[in-house]
């Protein structure tokens, strides 16, 4: 698979690249980010994707987190993917939370979406392969986090292969989409009606259902404007619930800007990169 490089950054002794390549799973043109530590350049490191929100693409984490000072002392490597296909020919709505910039990582099976909006596929099969064989990162030491939509993304995929993911995180997720404005809209849309079809794309019935077999970190803002969208509290009851093991840390204060994943970064960054040594 040809990947095209398109800027390659000196970033705290590593290397932070943007790249390009041709999509089998969406059948589009996708852009996503890498950062190298150091570590890389003494053999392979860990691997932590970070799964963007709502309107974001590669970018919005590469250049709003702050990262990339923690990965290089953890010795861990860090992808950001793009959040949808995008393109001429691909579908989208006018509404921010559907369409392009908002691929929920699921693969639709309904028109207009079907034939490109295969993120689950893309961010669990595609990417992955492309990354390991192109870069020196351990395909054995895989971590994932996210933010909102992302955060849900990471929860479901984790949860799904936890053979894959032997760390998992989240920033605000969205917790519990069936219930939820964001989920109900967009997982209608992509999934059809059929609500069984749903509960793989939720965390809170996931975590009901099977959990995680490692320990869980999730930071909110007990400020966040969109708490009552992002339902943690339902997340938190089937954590308790289950009695799984982790951490679910309501941050006094806090809204759901980058400014509170800034915050917090590090924690996860180096939490992942203990559990993925």
């Amino acid at each position: 698979m040809t990947l095209e490089t398109v800027s390659e950054n000196r970033s705290f002794g590593g290397i932070q690249g943007v790249y390009r390549h041709k999509s089998q799973a969406t059948g589009t043109d996708m852009t996503f980010a890498v950062y190298l530590p150091p570590d890389t350049q003494a053999g392979k490191v860990p691997v932590l994707w970070y799964l963007s929100g709502l309107t974001c693409t590669h970018e919005n984490a590469m250049t709003k987190a702050g990262a990339q000072q923690f990965a290089a002392e953890a010795g861990i490597a860090l992808v950001f993917p793009d959040t949808s296909p995008r393109g001429e020919g691909v579908a989208d709505d006018d509404a921010y939370d559907l369409g392009q910039g908002a691929g929920f990582y699921v693969n639709a099976t309904q028109n207009p979406w079907s034939p490109h909006f295969r993120m689950w596929d893309y961010i669990v099969e595609e990417l992955p392969a492309l990354v390991c064989d192109n870069f020196p990162v351990d395909a054995q030491a895989q971590g994932i986090t996210g933010h909102s939509m992302g955060g849900h993304g990471a929860l479901t995929i984790a949860m799904t292969h936890p053979d894959r993911y032997r760390s998992v995180s989240a920033f605000a997720p969205i917790a519990n989409p069936t219930e939820s404005d964001w989920g109900r809209k967009q997982l209608g849309a992509y999934l059809g009606e059929d609500r069984a079809a749903w509960q793989a794309h939720d965390s809170t019935l996931l975590m009901a259902e099977r959990g995680y077999p490692g320990e869980v970190l999730i930071d909110q803002g007990a400020s966040d404007q969109f708490l009552d969208l992002l339902k943690p509290e339902t997340l938190a009851q089937a954590m308790m619930a289950r009695r799984q093991p982790g951490w679910f840390r309501m941050q006094p204060g806090y809204d759901h800007s980058y400014f509170f994943v800034n915050s917090f970064i590090g924690d996860h960054v180096f939490w992942h990169a203990e559990r993925l040594a």
